[in-house]
C-alpha cells in the first residue's frame, strides 16, 4: 500500500574522509534544511568530533550528497564561518577553526570537572551477589523459572486493552486506586496489617520506599539506627542523605532495644526475618521497641521484605499491627514474591505522614508504570497472585530442607544453622572453636563455583567476631537438583582450608 512521503524520516548520510572523521548528516522530509545542516555541524564542532584544521567538503558535493540545493549548504557554511565556527582559506575550501576545539580538549579526561557531594565516595550499596557462579546461593533473589508467565502475560494485554490504561495521563503519585486496595485487602488476609487503601502509597521497588520515608522524615545529622549485621542499601541510602547511621547488635531475640541511642529519629528493622541472620523478633522484644519509640518520640521503619514465604511454626504479627501510636511505617515488596524486574513496592503509612510521602513520590519519579500496576491488581483480584505465592512457597520449603539438611550432614563441625520459618534464605554461623576466615571461605568458594555471602559484608562499625563469622545461603536462585553437588563442594572448601 502506497504511502505519501511526509509518513517517513528521510536519512541522508554523508561519507566525507576529513582526515579520519566521518561526517553524518541527517534531513527529514520537512523543516529548515539550512538551520538543520548548521546544526549538526556545529555540534560535530564543539564536542571534538570535527577537530581545529580538518576540512569540510565543498559545498557543491554535500548539497548533491544530500539532496539539497548548493544555496541551502552555503547559507548553513556562511553562518558557520560568521560565528567563528569555521575560517576560509581563498582556493583550499572551509576548515574548522582551531579555536572552537578549546570546549572539547579542555574537557577532564575522565569524564569532566564537575564532581559529586564527597559522601558520594563512600557511599556503597553493597549486595552484591555471584553473577556466572554454577552454585548460586544468593540471597534475596527468587527464581524467576517460577514466575506465572503466562497469566502476567493476560493481565498486562487485558490492561493495555482497557479504556482506562488508553485514557490515563500522568497518574496518582500514590498509586492506582485498584492496585493499592488489593494491596490492602492482601496484607490483612496474609500478614495482619491494618491498612485501607488510603494508607497505601506504591513505589517502584521497597528501595524507593525507604528513599521517600528518609526524605521526609530525616534531616541531615540527624542519628539513624539500623541493624548490625543488617541490609546494606538501606545503611548506604541514609548516609548519602547525610544522616549518622549507627548501627544496633541483633541477638536471638531481634534488634537489642537496650542498645539503640536515645536521639535515634528513626530505628530501621527487619522483624519477622532479620536480614542476614534470619532471627524473627520474640513478641517481647517488638513489644519493647514499641514502647522505646513511643518514648522517644522516634519512628519506626519495618521492612518485611521475605517473610510471606513462610515454612512451619505460625508467624508473629508484624510491628504495624501492634502498633498503636502511628508510629510505625510497614515497606513491603513484589521483588521477592513475583520479581525484581517489576520494581513494584509498596509502604503502608500514618495517616500524619502519607500527604508528605506521596508529595516526596510525586517529585521523585511522579508514580509508578500505570499498565504494571493495572495488571498486578489483576492478578491479586483474581487469585493468581495467591496461588503463586503458595506454589512458591512449596517449593521454597523442599530447598530450604535440603540445604538445612545437606548443612547438619556435612558442616556440623563448623558451622551452627541458626534458626529460620521465614523468607529465602539461611543463616549458617562458625562455630566458635573455629579459626576458619571467612573472606578465605568466601573466595575459595567463588573459585569451586560456589556462590555464598558472608555476615561480613553486611556489618558496620567496629568488629563483632560472632556477627561477622558465618554466611548466609539463600535458595531463591538456585535448583533444587543443583544443592546437594553445591553443598558438597563447599565442604570440600572448608575441609581444604581447615
Amino acid at each position: 500500500m502506497a504511502q505519501s512521503k511526509s509518513q517517513f524520516v528521510q536519512v541522508l548520510l554523508v561519507q566525507s574522509r576529513l582526515g579520519r572523521v566521518d561526517v553524518h548528516i541527517t534531513l527529514g522530509p520537512v523543516g529548515d534544511r539550512t538551520e538543520s545542516i548548521y546544526r549538526q555541524l556545529s555540534a560535530a564542532i564543539v564536542d571534538g568530533r570535527l577537530r581545529g584544521g580538518e576540512g569540510l567538503p565543498p559545498t557543491r558535493d554535500l548539497a548533491a550528497s544530500l539532496g539539497v540545493s548548493r544555496t541551502t549548504v552555503s547559507v548553513a557554511y556562511d553562518r558557520l564561518l560568521a560565528e567563528g565556527f569555521t575560517v576560509s582559506r581563498p582556493g583550499a575550501g572551509t576548515f574548522v577553526a582551531a579555536a572552537r576545539t578549546s570546549i572539547a580538549s579542555t574537557r577532564a579526561p575522565h569524564g569532566g570537572t564537575v564532581h559529586p557531594r564527597a559522601i558520594w565516595a563512600s557511599v556503597n550499596p553493597g549486595l552484591r551477589n555471584h553473577d556466572g557462579a554454577a552454585y548460586d546461593f544468593a540471597v534475596g533473589v527468587p527464581d524467576p523459572g517460577l514466575f506465572p508467565l503466562a497469566a502476567w502475560r493476560r493481565s498486562v494485554v487485558r490492561e493495555l486493552q482497557s479504556d482506562s490504561a488508553v485514557m490515563r495521563g500522568y497518574g496518582n503519585p500514590a498509586g492506582l486506586r485498584g492496585l493499592r486496595a488489593s494491596i490492602a485487602r492482601h496484607l490483612g488476609l496474609s500478614r495482619a496489617v491494618r491498612a485501607g487503601e488510603d494508607d497505601v502509597i506504591v513505589t517502584s521497588g521497597a528501595q524507593q520506599a525507604f528513599d521517600l520515608i528518609a526524605r521526609v522524615l530525616v534531616a541531615p545529622g540527624d542519628v539513624v539506627a539500623v541493624e548490625n549485621p543488617g541490609y546494606p542499601p538501606v545503611r548506604a541510602l541514609f548516609e548519602s542523605l547525610g544522616a549518622r547511621v549507627v548501627g544496633v547488635r541483633v541477638d536471638g531475640d531481634g534488634i537489642v532495644v537496650a542498645e539503640i541511642p536515645p536521639r535515634a529519629k528513626l530505628v530501621y528493622t527487619t522483624p519477622s526475618h532479620q536480614f542476614p541472620t534470619a532471627v524473627r523478633a520474640t513478641l517481647d522484644r517488638r513489644l519493647e521497641l514499641l514502647a522505646w519509640a513511643d518514648a522517644n518520640n522516634s519512628v519506626i521503619l519495618e521492612d518485611d521484605y521475605d517473610s510471606e514465604f513462610h515454612y512451619g511454626a505460625g508467624s508473629l504479627d508484624p510491628l504495624q499491627s501492634l502498633d498503636r501510636s502511628g508510629r510505625v511505617l510497614y515497606v513491603g515488596t513484589f521483588s521477592k514474591t513475583l520479581l525484581p524486574a517489576l520494581r513494584i513496592g509498596f509502604l503502608v503509612a500514618p495517616a500524619s505522614l502519607t500527604p508528605a510521602l506521596i508529595a516526596a513520590k510525586q517529585l521523585s519519579d511522579w508514580h509508578t508504570d500505570t499498565v504494571t500496576q493495572g495488571a498486578l491488581a489483576r492478578l491479586i483480584d483474581d487469585g493468581t497472585f495467591a496461588g503463586h505465592v503458595r506454589k512458591a512457597n512449596r517449593v521454597y520449603a523442599g530447598r530450604r530442607d535440603a540445604i538445612r539438611t545437606g548443612l547438619v550432614r556435612e558442616f556440623d563441625e563448623w558451622l551452627e544453622v541458626a534458626p529460620s520459618i521465614a523468607g529465602l534464605h539461611l543463616f549458617a554461623a562458625l562455630r566458635t572453636d573455629q579459626a576458619l576466615r571467612v573472606d578465605a571461605v568466601r573466595a575459595a568458594a567463588a573459585a569451586a563455583g560456589v556462590g555464598i555471602q558472608s555476615v561480613a559484608n553486611f556489618t558496620v562499625g567496629p568488629e563483632t567476631m560472632q556477627s561477622r563469622r558465618g554466611f548466609a545461603l539463600g535458595y531463591g536462585s538456585i535448583n533444587t537438583e543443583d544443592i546437594g553437588v553445591g553443598l558438597h563442594r563447599l565442604a570440600e572448601v572448608f575441609a581444604r582450608l581447615s
